[in-house]
Formats: C-alpha cells, structure tokens, sequence
C-alpha cells in the first residue's frame, strides 16, 4: 500500500483505484454492511478456482500449489491479528464461529458457571450464548451500561459489579455496529481476568476495519471478525463482498483458553491440538482463504503507519457529519458525538425528531446517489430495548477510508 500513503497522508485517490466497485455513481455509505473489495482478491479467488481448484494435501503438483496458496491464507490471517495459525480458525461468518465455539463449550463448562453478555451487542455474540445457558440452565447476567443515549460504552467499571468468582465467560463488542464507540478492551480484559479461570470472547467485526488488530496486546481469550459483513457482491457468479476481502471469517483463541474448547471434529481428528481441528468442520473456503495474502499486501511493509494515516482521514470525514448533525436541534446522535479517531470509528447513527429512519433514508435514496441505510442491524436488543426504536431502527451512515 505504499502508493496510497505520502508524507503520512492518505492518498485516496490511490485507495479507490484498488477497488473497482467505486468506479459506480454510488456513494457507499454503508459499509457496516460490507465493504468493497479489493481488485487483488477479486482476481486472487479467480485465478484459485481457474488453476487450483482441487482437494487440499494431495501430492500431485496442482494439490500441492493448492496447499500452498491455502497454507499462505492461514498465516496471513494469523498474521493480522498477531496470532499464529494454530490460535485461529476459519470460517463461513463470525456468527457460525461463535455459535460452534458455545457448542464446544458445553461440555466442558461447570454447572455452576455464569456468562456475562453485553445488551448492546451484535446478535452473532449474543444468541450463542444464550443459547448455552438455556441448555446447560446456567446463570447468564446481562451486561448494561447507561441507557443514556450518548453514554452506551461498555467499560471495566460497569462490567465490576457483574463479576463473580463464578463468571466462566464475558462476551462483548470491540466497537458497536451501530454507536460506533471503541471500547477499551485490554482494561475489560484485566477485569475479567482477575477472576481465575474466566475467559472474554470479542467481537471486532465493526472494529476490524478501522484499526489494526493485535490479540495479544489485547490480552483477549477469544477474538472473531470477518473478512465480510452482512452482503455479498458478485462478479461473474463469484461471492466477493468484504471487509476489503472475501465472505468468510476468522475466529482467534488463545492457547491458554483452548484447553476449554472440547473439539467438534471427527473422532480420528487426534491430537486436536489446533483450533481449526478442534472447531472449523471444513467450512474454510478454500479460494477465499488464499486472497488474504493480498489484502495484508494492501496494507503495505509498515502497518502501523497506513493504520494511523487510516484512521487521520476517518476522523476528517466522521468530523464533517458530525459537525453537521450535532448542530441540529431535531437529531439525536447515539453514543459518543464526538469525531476523535481515538473515541470511535465512522459507524454513526441517528434519528430525526417527527420523522420515522426509514422514511428520511428513502428521501436520500430519491435525491442522491448516497448509500445509507435504516434499521437493527441484527443489533436488535439495544436498539429496542435501550434506544426505543422499535419501529423502524436508526439511520446509519458508516464510512471506511477509501469514502471522501
């Protein structure tokens, strides 16, 4: 990605040549839903399925090449989160790996343990777990902050009073698909941990985007985000939607946590010593996993730099909306209404006093050519329950860096 970063400033220009989808009139303002892809991976899952497409591990040449390319895959994914390939697994969408991760919890959970689940979550890291509890009839307590509508962050001090020395799990939201808020997850990780034996699964969907990714800074057990989001583009019958990458997900845990997760696998699967054996039940789609070599190209040598110049133009662009609606006197911002990168990330919903969301976004859609959207998002709960928007949701409008 060196062509895209000069003098420590995004060149977007030089972003948006890497992704063909934009050369549309569309405005694509809803990339919470799924971003574009990059031309790299388009052409990766193309050239996979016209030279290499056959069963993995065969010693013929072409099995060996599809080996390689799958085996690259891996240790790019890793390589994104600071992992190694034996600390994650692959595969459909966050929400397949949360749930096969709950079923292989449930064995090994004690019968007195108590999971803690954040209410303002995305329902991929919700309805596995309560799902587990009402099986095993555990003890799950919900996690609620403020139901102020500028104060739903999720932090160590409100999570306190929730813990016990039963607490087996704590699941949340790196960043809320629909507030946009960063939460500060290494101090939610210390909290958590002070309890011996209790585990955090993160979800980092809408924060995986954004900012770079490192687990083990974290301190996080368990960490999903997927390559994707909720739609899929297609280019000549090929699924290519993504978090600048193709339809599939990656879920990270920790060695540590592993010893907790009973494998899903065949029973001649043994040693299950890695977490892909344990949990990913041949759902790795092969062409998929081999374009992420080129999205960590995209990146460039220096992550970190392209990362900060990344997050400079989000909080440049976040700042021109914000401006604009924290002015108006008959709109609510949800959660944080300021537009420092360090706060949030340009995931930024809204109502308007006397209009229903659904109504304003299909008067944009009349006008312009800007992509917006209404709704839950599968952010059900709070958007109900705390929000009280039962009707019809909040206005999003979420923006990555190649937007201007």
């Amino acid at each position: 990605m060196a062509d895209v970063v000069l003098d420590g400033r995004l060149n977007v220009d030089a972003v948006r040549s890497h992704f063909p989808a934009l050369n549309q009139k569309q405005v694509f303002f809803d990339n919470a839903g799924g971003s574009q892809v990059l031309s790299d991976a388009i052409n990766s899952i193309r050239t996979y399925l016209e030279e290499t497409n056959v069963q993995l591990g065969a010693s013929y040449n072409i099995g060996q090449k599809a080996t390689e390319k799958y085996n690259e895959g891996l240790k790019a994914a890793a390589d994104f989160m600071n992992a190694s390939v034996d600390e994650i697994v692959i595969g459909p969408s966050t929400t397949q790996l949360f749930s096969n991760l709950s079923q292989a919890f449930a064995l090994s959970f004690p019968d007195d343990a108590e999971i803690i689940c954040s209410s303002i979550d995305h329902e991929a890291n919700i309805s596995a777990w309560v799902r587990l509890a009402k099986i095993r009839n555990l003890k799950l307590k919900w996690w609620t902050p403020s139901a102020e509508p500028g104060d739903l962050k999720l932090t160590a001090d409100n999570l306190r009073p929730l813990m016990s020395g039963k607490t087996k799990l704590v699941t949340c939201t790196h960043t809320s698909n629909i507030l946009g808020t960063i939460h500060d997850i290494k101090a939610i990780a210390g909290e958590v941990h002070k309890t011996p034996g209790a585990m955090l699964c993160v979800d980092g969907v809408a924060y995986a985007p954004h900012r770079e990714v490192d687990v083990k800074a974290l301190d996080v057990d368990f960490y999903s985000f997927s390559w994707y989001k909720v739609r899929q583009i297609f280019d000549k019958g090929v699924p290519i939607c993504g978090v600048y990458g193709p339809h599939i997900a990656v879920l990270y845990g920790s060695q540590t946590a592993q010893q907790d997760v009973t494998s899903l696998g065949h029973y001649f699967q043994t040693p299950a010593d890695t977490l892909a054996t344990k949990l990913g039940l041949a759902a790795a789609s092969y062409e998929l996993v081999g374009t992420l070599p080129s999205i960590l190209s995209y990146f460039g040598p220096d992550r970190k730099k392209t990362w900060s110049a990344i997050a400079a133009h989000e909080q440049r662009l976040q700042g021109i909306l914000l401006d604009y609606l924290n002015q108006r006197d008959d709109v609510v911002v949800y959660s944080e209404r300021s537009a420092d990168s360090k706060l949030r990330v340009p995931v930024i919903s809204f109502s308007v006093q006397g209009k229903s969301s659904r109504d304003v976004v299909e008067k944009v859609d009349a006008c312009s050519d800007f992509g917006i959207r209404w709704g839950h998002f599968y952010s059900k709960r709070m958007v109900d329950d705390l929000l009280g928007l039962k009707q019809d949701g909040v206005i999003r409008v979420s923006m990555v860096h190649y937007n201007t």
